[in-house]
């Protein structure tokens, strides 16, 4: 399993995800996607579904 991911909104890159401890945690790559900035997620793909609904202006989950 790889320890670092790139994030795309369509072809947009939306940020990184690195693994830590915890999960992987989530770097920004542009300003709409400040709000992910260093969350924590259980794994790549839902980074991804989290920037895939922030993108669509869909809220975040709590």
């Amino acid at each position: 399993m790889s320890d670092t991911y790139i994030i795309e909104v369509g072809s947009q890159p939306a940020g990184i995800v690195v693994r830590t401890p915890g999960g992987y945690r989530f770097f920004a790559a542009t300003h709409q996607f400040n709000r992910l900035e260093g969350q924590v997620f259980r794994n790549a793909r839902e980074a991804e579904r989290a920037a895939q609904r922030l993108a669509s202006g869909m809220p975040l989950a709590a």
